[in-house]
């Protein structure tokens, strides 16, 4: 089998952080998922560069996720959908407006997600990458009530007939996934990975699979797995959105920092089952580069305190303001691990890493 190269990861920067008319280090980049309000997205030829409407938290207005890659890239656009690949792996993107006319809120919501998806899924079988590996979705009002629940509901219905309609993997090969909530009037946007070839789902033995929850929260079940391995390059793991959920429950109502504890604990089984399964000792919590969603704002302070008294401070963190799928959760936490980051210092909640 071939080998991802070992500069397989990701970074966050700032702003000012990003090189200007360096050809050559963009050229190692497949995709950018840009954070900030009312900004104007980056204009880089070439390479597909998601908007979404959240605000960082800390020093800074905007916020870049940087994937990068080694080997020869190529670009295009198939619908709505732009894309950037090397020879194994392929980042994606794809915005798409709901209607301004607040009756038509949640029919418009169902018809942009079985857009989005139909055509995602239209260009990885164009492109031969029809693993998708990790899938992020911003929604708007996430947890606005409907006649039929809430939108985050809606969302999971057009997903799971949009997975089903195009014959792929609705429980243990499903990708690995966030979905987090944007401003009104922000547009659904979903940015992906996909590869060529297949990696291991997982499952965290402490939480029901996001895929056989109880109807009490929706008629139809979250479309996703707890994790993705790549076995490739010596092994990517790439964590789903995880939250202070046991079995199926939410526990710490109102806390949090224990909130963001039970969090950590849950990453924390992922990240061993990992390693039983690829490299002992491969991925730590103090070795993984992490993206913190916060609810509120005021809260910023307790959740980078019990972060970094549980991760350390060297492992790259960037924080955000935005909404998460159940109203009683106050913290989501993403994160991916390869090898050892390579940490440079930059300004608070910024700090920005490459996977060696």
């Amino acid at each position: 089998m071939s080998k991802f190269t070992a500069t397989f990861g990701v970074e966050h920067r700032s702003r000012a952080q990003l090189p200007q008319n360096t050809d050559h280090w963009w050229a190692g980049v497949l995709g950018v998922a840009q954070f900030g309000l009312d900004l104007a997205p980056l204009d880089l030829t070439n390479i597909p560069v998601a908007a979404v409407a959240l605000c960082p938290l800390g020093d800074t207005d905007a916020l870049y996720e940087i994937w990068r890659a080694d080997g020869s890239m190529q670009a295009g656009t198939l619908g709505r959908v732009h894309y950037r690949c090397n020879a194994h792996l392929l980042f994606g993107c794809i915005s798409i407006p709901e209607s301004s006319q607040e009756d038509a809120l949640a029919n418009s919501l169902k018809a942009s997600t079985m857009a989005a998806y139909g055509q995602i899924f239209s260009a990885l079988e164009a492109t031969g990458y029809r693993q998708l590996v990790r899938v992020w979705n911003y929604v708007s009002d996430i947890t606005q009530p409907t006649n039929d629940g809430e939108r985050y509901w809606l969302f999971n219905n057009a997903r799971y007939e949009s997975f089903v309609a195009s014959d792929r993997p609705v429980v243990e090969a499903a990708p690995a996934a966030s979905a987090l909530g944007t401003p009104h009037g922000s547009p659904l946007v979903i940015y992906f990975l996909a590869k060529r070839s297949a990696a291991q789902m997982l499952e965290n033995p402490r939480q029901v699979s996001p895929y056989r929850y109880p109807t009490q929260y929706g008629p139809r079940s979250p479309t996703f797995s707890r994790a993705a391995l790549l076995a490739e390059g010596g092994g990517t793991l790439m964590i789903s959105g995880t939250a202070s959920i046991v079995g199926h429950e939410t526990l710490h109502s109102g806390d949090a920092a224990a909130q963001t504890g039970e969090t950590l604990a849950n990453i924390g089984v992922l990240t061993d089952d990992a390693n039983r399964r690829l490299v002992p000792d491969r991925f730590a919590l103090e070795r993984l580069t992490y993206k913190v969603y916060v609810r509120n704002a005021a809260d910023l302070p307790t959740v980078e305190h019990v972060m970094r008294s549980l991760i350390g401070r060297q492992a790259p963190v960037a924080y955000l303001r935005a909404d998460i799928c159940r109203r009683d959760l106050l913290v989501e936490i993403e994160a991916v691990g390869a090898g050892v980051p390579l940490v440079h210092a930059t300004p608070r909640g910024q700090l920005c890493c490459t996977m060696a």
